[in-house]
């Protein structure tokens, strides 16, 4: 994997520091999440985030673990680093930070005070929620005398999304032979436990208050752990779990070499091409979790659930470039068994199940397309194509949100008063910002690339295709007749209420990158689209010059709502981009550049969801985001 590391100029100072986020996963939705400086920016970060009964519903628990050395002279220097909302940063253990470097997806700090250096290593579990902390005496101690360390247990038990505050009963906590239990959620376990019981107020995020919410929490101080560092090589670990309290997971230095082990086997599965190909492998399987109903996909963390248009988008990324089908099967047949009037269930996060796309579906069979053409499972083509029939019919018949082939030119419409069922789906109070309602050119051309591929899937089942054969012949010409503009690009939308939408968009891309594209590519077309919409990081969602168009995506919820597809870049994009101009004989790999150094930028390791559409293009958004790391992996590869 690519190597990432920082030493005192980016992690002792907390505006690089503080904008570069490592995150750990347990599999099951959970988390560990922070920045490289040891500052907590979001009300996400904590080292233990436990998921509930969907992947988004995760409530934060252990926060952090505030190191205090004491050292042989007497002297006390406390490594933690907070921010208050008065202003003030303290303590102030950033300062003494040597260097932060993630090592086989394992994130490492080191602190220096004098000739006394204390290293700090975090790992997951993997299966269950769980996280091991160990610090390690790398110099110091011996002749002058032990190096005495506490760690100040910060803890809380909240909705991951929200706060909790000292007006309300603190946290409960009990008392156990090498810790304490708390709320009786989750368990910490350690040397020397002494409890306290204490509220920090007003801890501030500053993330959150870049983004227009609330930025302060109060913090239980729990009690400390501790314990002495005779010589180098000693160690103080901790533990902290939820689930089964009285299952205690494996010593903490074995949580460590087991997630290395596990990542290496991960990467490995993967066959990658190069260094950048590995960490993008690894990357990836932070969003495959297991729930109990089956392996499912996170779109994106801190904050995000399963999404099935994000889910079935990232597919052969996630999946079948990893290594992943044998799960990626498993997937697909349990998502089938959400199919209702022709149509994938989107989320179930928000506490229903929702059917409220006219996309996800057709991403869905593009899914199963892929994972038949590339593994040749035509057991899992006859099982599904049945289900896959019943969406083409449900489709020209119409289904919901007035999601309907139009029997005048054999094209799926779509849209319903106050919604936005595309993948650019903002609202303002409940207000569609690109409502797109008619005919968008990318569902159309997942719609053609469809119905090829439920013709191909019954070709090799020997099944019946139904009538997907037609409708692909009909729909191909209209296509191919309808959606070229005089402008030179194709039209964003048909038939709207305002008639054809001639904005410049990167929706079109689908229509020349997929498998079964409607269309062959054009280099002068691509050329301008390339020349309007490409960034370092990907294309824009909306060309400079057009009307709405926004070049920042910052601010409180209505403003980036406002920005989040008028012209924000979605990294995710790169991959249809790519895998169209590909088809033109030019060279890809240069296209990444910009993807390649955003590893070590925001979100280490992975990619963002969003950035800027303005140079020089921040990184926004979610700093760790599914389709956005299976594209890339998918399209540097084919």
């Amino acid at each position: 994997m690519i190597e990432i590391g920082f030493g005192p100029q980016v992690v002792g100072d907390l505006t690089t520091g503080g904008s570069r986020e490592w995150l750990l996963t347990d599999g099951c939705g959970g988390y560990a999440m922070g920045t490289v400086s040891g500052l907590r920016t979001r009300r996400y970060h904590a080292l233990l985030v436990v998921a509930g009964h969907t992947p988004a519903a995760r409530h934060a628990g252990l926060v952090a673990l505030d190191p205090t050395v004491t050292l042989a002279s007497g002297a006390q220097v406390r490594l933690g680093t907070h921010e208050w909302a008065s202003g003030a940063v303290d303590p102030r253990g950033y300062e003494l930070l040597e260097r932060f470097d993630l090592i086989e997806g394992v994130p490492r700090w080191r602190w220096r005070i004098g000739d006394t250096v204390l290293e700090r290593e975090i790992a997951m579990t993997h299966g269950r929620p769980g996280v091991a902390v160990i610090h390690r005496l790398l110099a110091g101690g011996g002749p002058g005398g032990a190096v005495k360390l506490s760690l100040d247990a910060l803890c809380t038990w909240r909705d991951a999304h929200g706060e909790r505050y000292a007006d309300g009963p603190p946290p409960r906590v009990i008392p156990t032979a090498d810790g304490a239990t708390v709320e009786q959620a989750y368990r910490l376990a350690g040397p020397g436990w002494t409890p306290t019981g204490q509220w920090w107020r007003d801890a501030h995020h500053r993330e959150e208050a870049e983004r227009g919410l609330h930025p302060q929490e109060d913090l239980w101080h729990a009690g400390r752990f501790g314990g002495s560092l005779e010589s180098p090589g000693d160690t103080l670990e901790v533990l902290a779990w939820a689930g089964d309290l009285d299952d205690r997971p494996a010593p903490a230095a074995t949580v460590v070499d087991r997630a290395r082990e596990r990542h290496r086997v991960v990467v490995a599965a993967a066959r990658p091409a190069d260094a950048v190909d590995a960490t993008l492998a690894l990357a990836a399987d932070a969003f495959v979790v297991r729930t109990s109903a089956g392996p499912d996909v996170v779109a994106g963390y801190p904050w995000f659930g399963a999404w099935s248009r994000d889910t079935m988008t990232s597919y052969e990324g996630l999946f079948l470039c990893t290594g992943r089908a044998d799960e990626g099967r498993e997937l697909l047949r349990a998502y089938a068994a959400t199919l209702s009037e022709g149509m994938l269930a989107n989320t179930a996060d928000t506490g229903s199940v929702e059917y409220n796309t006219c996309d996800a579906t057709l991403w869905f069979l593009h899914a199963v397309d892929r994972h038949v053409t590339l593994t040749g499972d035509t057991d899992l083509a006859a099982e599904l194509l049945p289900a896959l029939r019943g969406v083409v019919d449900a489709h020209l018949a119409g289904t919901r949100y007035g999601i309907r082939v139009d029997p005048a030119d054999g094209l799926v419409t779509q849209g319903a008063a106050g919604e936005a069922l595309t993948w650019m789906d903002a609202r303002i109070y409940g207000v569609p910002v690109t409502p797109r309602l008619g005919k968008p050119v990318e569902v159309n051309a997942l719609w053609v690339n469809g119905l090829a591929g439920v013709t191909e899937l019954a070709r090799r089942t020997g099944q019946d295709a139904g009538a997907a054969p037609a409708a692909l012949t009909r729909a191909l010409d209209s296509f191919r007749l309808r959606y070229p503009a005089p402008t030179g690009w194709l039209y964003d939308v048909l038939d709207g209420p305002g008639g054809n939408d001639l904005a410049l968009r990167p929706n079109q891309l689908l229509a020349w990158s997929l498998p079964h594209a409607p269309l062959d590519p054009d280099p002068a077309v691509l050329g301008s689209i390339g020349a309007a919409l490409m960034t370092p990081l990907g294309p824009r969602s909306l060309a400079p010059g057009s009307a709405g168009y926004e070049p920042r995506h910052h601010g409180g919820p209505a403003q980036r709502d406002a920005a989040y597809h008028q012209g924000t870049v979605w990294p995710w994009l790169i991959g249809p981009y790519a895998s169209a101009v590909k088809r033109v004989g030019t060279e890809i790999h240069v296209l990444f550049g910009g993807i390649e150094s955003h590893l070590r930028e925001f979100g280490l390791a992975s990619v963002s969801e969003t950035a800027d559409g303005l140079a020089p293009h921040v990184a926004t958004g979610c700093p760790f985001q599914a389709w956005s790391v299976a594209e890339a992996l998918r399209a540097r590869r084919f």
